[in-house]
Protein backbone atom coordinates (compact mmCIF):
# COMPACT_ATOMS: atom_id res chain seq x y z
CA UNK A 1 0.00 0.00 0.00
CA UNK A 2 1.29 3.45 -1.02
CA UNK A 3 2.84 5.50 2.49
CA UNK A 4 0.45 8.56 1.16
CA UNK A 5 -2.39 6.40 1.62
CA UNK A 6 -1.40 4.88 4.94
CA UNK A 7 -0.67 8.36 6.01
CA UNK A 8 -4.61 8.84 5.12
CA UNK A 9 -5.85 6.07 6.92
CA UNK A 10 -3.74 6.65 10.17
CA UNK A 11 -4.96 10.46 10.43
CA UNK A 12 -8.68 9.19 9.16
CA UNK A 13 -8.84 7.36 12.55
CA UNK A 14 -6.81 9.59 14.52
CA UNK A 15 -9.58 12.41 13.61
CA UNK A 16 -12.53 10.53 14.05
CA UNK A 17 -11.00 9.94 17.55
CA UNK A 18 -11.15 13.35 17.97
CA UNK A 19 -14.74 13.68 17.23
CA UNK A 20 -15.78 10.66 19.21
CA UNK A 21 -13.96 12.31 22.32
CA UNK A 22 -15.69 15.11 21.59
CA UNK A 23 -19.14 13.57 22.11
CA UNK A 24 -18.13 11.59 24.99
CA UNK A 25 -16.70 14.58 27.18
CA UNK A 26 -20.18 16.44 26.08
CA UNK A 27 -21.67 13.67 27.50
CA UNK A 28 -19.86 13.28 30.74
CA UNK A 29 -20.43 17.14 30.81
CA UNK A 30 -15.91 16.96 31.18
CA UNK A 31 -15.04 20.76 30.21
CA UNK A 32 -11.42 20.38 30.58
CA UNK A 33 -11.66 17.19 28.45
CA UNK A 34 -13.57 19.96 25.72
CA UNK A 35 -11.15 22.51 26.35
CA UNK A 36 -8.41 19.85 25.42
CA UNK A 37 -10.01 19.06 21.94
CA UNK A 38 -9.22 23.02 20.34
CA UNK A 39 -7.26 24.89 19.26
CA UNK A 40 -6.72 28.26 21.01
CA UNK A 41 -8.56 29.88 17.98
CA UNK A 42 -11.36 27.40 18.00
CA UNK A 43 -14.41 28.74 16.79
CA UNK A 44 -18.68 27.28 16.89
CA UNK A 45 -21.22 28.58 14.85
CA UNK A 46 -24.96 26.96 16.39
CA UNK A 47 -28.05 26.04 14.61
CA UNK A 48 -29.52 28.70 16.43
CA UNK A 49 -27.39 31.70 15.28
CA UNK A 50 -25.02 31.54 18.18
CA UNK A 51 -21.03 32.29 17.26
CA UNK A 52 -18.88 30.71 19.67
CA UNK A 53 -15.45 32.70 19.57
CA UNK A 54 -12.10 31.58 21.09
CA UNK A 55 -11.52 28.32 22.91
CA UNK A 56 -13.25 29.97 26.77
CA UNK A 57 -16.28 30.96 24.91
CA UNK A 58 -17.01 27.96 23.24
CA UNK A 59 -16.14 26.13 26.09
CA UNK A 60 -18.65 27.72 28.76
CA UNK A 61 -21.03 27.60 25.99
CA UNK A 62 -21.14 23.77 24.80
CA UNK A 63 -21.21 23.06 28.78
CA UNK A 64 -24.34 25.29 28.82
CA UNK A 65 -25.95 24.30 26.02
CA UNK A 66 -25.72 20.29 27.13
CA UNK A 67 -26.62 21.27 30.66
CA UNK A 68 -29.74 22.95 29.65
CA UNK A 69 -31.41 20.72 26.79
CA UNK A 70 -30.07 17.48 28.41
CA UNK A 71 -30.35 14.17 26.04
CA UNK A 72 -27.98 12.37 24.28
CA UNK A 73 -25.84 13.61 21.73
CA UNK A 74 -23.94 11.46 18.73
CA UNK A 75 -22.32 12.69 15.76
CA UNK A 76 -22.07 9.73 13.21
CA UNK A 77 -19.29 10.76 10.78
CA UNK A 78 -20.40 10.51 6.80
CA UNK A 79 -16.88 11.60 5.60
CA UNK A 80 -13.21 12.61 6.37
CA UNK A 81 -10.99 14.60 3.80
CA UNK A 82 -7.93 15.72 4.25
CA UNK A 83 -7.80 19.15 1.99
CA UNK A 84 -4.20 19.49 3.17
CA UNK A 85 -1.52 17.19 5.25
CA UNK A 86 -2.71 19.25 8.11
CA UNK A 87 -6.25 19.87 7.77
CA UNK A 88 -9.37 17.74 7.61
CA UNK A 89 -13.08 18.46 7.30
CA UNK A 90 -15.86 15.79 8.76
CA UNK A 91 -19.09 16.25 8.16
CA UNK A 92 -21.48 14.05 10.43
CA UNK A 93 -25.52 13.65 11.39
CA UNK A 94 -25.03 15.36 14.80
CA UNK A 95 -28.68 14.27 16.81
CA UNK A 96 -29.88 15.21 20.19
CA UNK A 97 -32.09 12.50 21.54
CA UNK A 98 -33.83 12.81 25.12
CA UNK A 99 -33.66 16.14 25.38
CA UNK A 100 -35.67 17.88 28.57
CA UNK A 101 -39.07 18.31 27.86
CA UNK A 102 -39.13 15.32 25.86
CA UNK A 103 -37.98 14.58 21.99
CA UNK A 104 -35.16 15.26 19.99
CA UNK A 105 -32.81 17.14 17.11
CA UNK A 106 -30.99 16.08 13.88
CA UNK A 107 -28.75 18.49 12.41
CA UNK A 108 -25.87 18.47 10.29
CA UNK A 109 -22.17 18.98 11.73
CA UNK A 110 -19.23 20.02 10.11
CA UNK A 111 -16.09 19.97 11.72
CA UNK A 112 -12.46 21.70 10.51
CA UNK A 113 -9.35 19.80 12.40
CA UNK A 114 -5.44 21.13 12.30
CA UNK A 115 -2.69 19.03 13.18
CA UNK A 116 -0.06 20.41 15.15
CA UNK A 117 2.92 18.57 17.25
CA UNK A 118 0.27 17.58 19.86
CA UNK A 119 -2.11 16.26 17.63
CA UNK A 120 -5.68 16.65 15.72
CA UNK A 121 -7.43 19.58 17.49
CA UNK A 122 -10.78 20.83 16.28
CA UNK A 123 -10.38 24.70 14.97
CA UNK A 124 -14.23 24.70 14.21
CA UNK A 125 -17.53 23.35 13.88
CA UNK A 126 -20.65 24.32 11.77
CA UNK A 127 -24.36 22.80 13.39
CA UNK A 128 -26.51 23.12 10.72
CA UNK A 129 -30.61 22.70 10.80
CA UNK A 130 -31.83 20.57 7.72
CA UNK A 131 -33.59 22.75 5.35
CA UNK A 132 -36.36 21.57 2.97
CA UNK A 133 -35.59 21.33 -0.44
CA UNK A 134 -36.09 24.40 -2.70
CA UNK A 135 -39.01 23.27 -4.77
CA UNK A 136 -38.13 23.06 -9.07
CA UNK A 137 -39.46 25.50 -11.18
Amino acid sequence: MPAALLYAQSDEAAIRAVVQKYVDARESMDAHAIEALFTNDADQLVSTGEWRKGRGELVRGTMASSQSSGGKRTITVVSVRLVAPDVAIVDGRYEITGMAGGGMRAMWSSLVLTHKSDGWRITAIRNMLPAAPTPSK
